[in-house]
């Protein structure tokens, strides 16, 4: 009995090792199994984004290169082999052929691409608006083989201008004049210059883009106003005002003391005769500080002439202004998106430290469809700025004298306000309103005569 238990035990024994054996075998391979599907994904996830961005790679380069021409040429190509060898029409195999050639034929064109280097230079990067600019253009074959005949593109704002280049060897240089006509007040993008390769058939066309990109900087006319301390503003060294200060330059009055006044005004001679404390009393004297404020929401001119001259009567101010060394502020509207218009105000300034910023300035100006009117306009700059000895508003002719007046009022009483309304129709003239002087310009050098005509009144 006892020897019959040992072999049973021993046999159980040996059964059980087997087993975990067994299981220990299973899970290795499992493992090794789960590993290779592993790399197996992982060398596929790598293989298909490799086929996606090499698709992608030639999808961009077949529609940058191919032209509608030769999608119509291949597709015939494709269509006339096919039905040719599919149903034995020669015809349609001889189309196809002689498709097949013609895109072969066209490939040649596209080779010396990138064998130029093109340097694009201006004579001038800042003009005023209808004069031109010359520059000159450079193409040089970098290459070392020669470099078939070819066409440049320079883009011009909206406009292109085209250019041939002729047939170059290695080393060798070909050089164009460039002449801008008359420009329209703006910042106008000149380049990249664009190298085009192209069949003569126009199958297809390799283009190559050079980084030299130039900003000209059309600034409006302007015109020579007289200085702005004539007839309007009075003042070298501080401008005085109706407040009365107890310290300043332009005496005014002589008045009793009072508890904390300082006794380095108190006027002897007046205290002699009336035995009473008597002290100096001044007008507050004011450095000029001068607004130029230009409307430009699209509802308030006419058209695009009208505007251009509201532009130009508004940078002849401010030049004038920036000449005589005086605090000028130059405001204009900004544009409000849709959805806030009504419960956004917003303007932006424009720089006026120097003449050439200032101009640059301006030549950025546009008219715009969603922005707050003049008034606001008005309103929002005498808020957000000091105190203002004089503001000049330049407005189109659609706006009348009610809203003038109206943004008149939104500066302070002692604020000289002059606006300035732009009519192209409309003879010169000059009315002086309840706090508002208003000048009507036809031209831009009525607005000389006008001031001069109000420096004499």
């Amino acid at each position: 009995m006892s020897l019959t238990e040992s072999r049973i035990t021993r046999t159980s024994a040996a059964t059980g090792t087997g087993g975990r054996t067994h299981a220990t075998a299973t899970a290795v391979t499992s493992a090794g199994r789960g590993r290779s599907l592993v790399r197996v994904v992982v060398w596929w996830t790598g293989v298909w984004a490799a086929i996606t961005r090499g698709s992608a790679a030639a999808a961009s380069w077949v529609a940058g290169t191919v032209r509608p021409a030769g999608v119509l040429v291949v597709l015939a190509a494709t269509v006339g082999l096919g039905l040719g060898i599919a149903f034995g029409w020669v015809e349609w195999m001889v189309a196809g052929v002689a498709a097949l050639v013609l895109v072969a034929a066209s490939v040649p064109f596209l080779f010396g691409a990138r064998s130029y280097d093109v340097e694009l230079s201006l004579a001038h990067e800042r003009v005023v608006a209808g004069d031109g600019v010359v520059g000159e253009i450079v193409v040089r074959n970098d290459g070392g083989r020669i470099a078939l005949p070819g066409r440049l593109d320079i883009p011009v704002g909206d406009g292109l201008v085209e250019f041939g280049v002729p047939l170059l060897r290695p080393g060798h240089t070909v050089s164009q004049p460039l002449d801008i006509p008359g420009l329209r007040r703006g910042i106008v993008t000149v380049g990249p210059a664009t190298t085009v390769r192209s069949d003569p058939i126009g199958l297809l066309r390799r283009e190559h883009a050079f980084e030299d990109v130039h900003e000209v900087f059309v600034h409006p006319r302007t015109t020579s106003l007289p200085s702005t301390s004539a007839g309007l503003i009075r003042d070298l060294e501080g401008a005085p005002t109706r407040r009365l200060v107890d310290a300043d330059m332009s005496f005014h009055a002589i008045r009793e003391y009072a508890p904390g006044d300082s006794r380095r005004q108190i006027h002897w001679k007046s205290t002699a005769k009336t035995g009473r404390l008597m002290v100096r009393q001044y007008e507050e004297s004011r450095r000029s500080r001068m607004a130029v404020v230009l409307a430009v929401a699209e509802q308030e001119y006419i058209d695009a002439d009208e505007f251009e001259l509201a532009v130009s009567c508004a940078a002849s101010l401010g030049l004038r202004a920036v000449r005589d060394a005086r605090d000028v502020e130059i405001v204009v509207g900004s544009e409000i998106p849709r959805v806030v218009r009504g419960r956004l105000r917003a303007i932006r300034r424009l720089p006026s430290a120097s003449p050439r910023p200032m101009l640059d300035g301006f030549s950025g100006v546009e008219r715009l469809e969603s922005t707050m009117p003049v008034g606001d306009v008005c309103r929002l700059t005498a808020e957000s700025g000091d105190r203002l000895s004089i503001a000049f508003v330049i407005v189109g002719s659609p706006v009348g004298l009610t809203m003038l007046q109206q943004a008149a009022l939104s500066f302070p009483a002692d604020t000289t306000v002059v606006a300035v309304k732009c009519d192209e129709r409309a003879h010169p003239r000059m009315q002086t309103l309840s706090g508002i002087t208003v000048l009507t310009v036809g031209t831009l050098d009525d607005l000389s005569g006008l001031l001069l005509r109000g420096a004499t009144s």
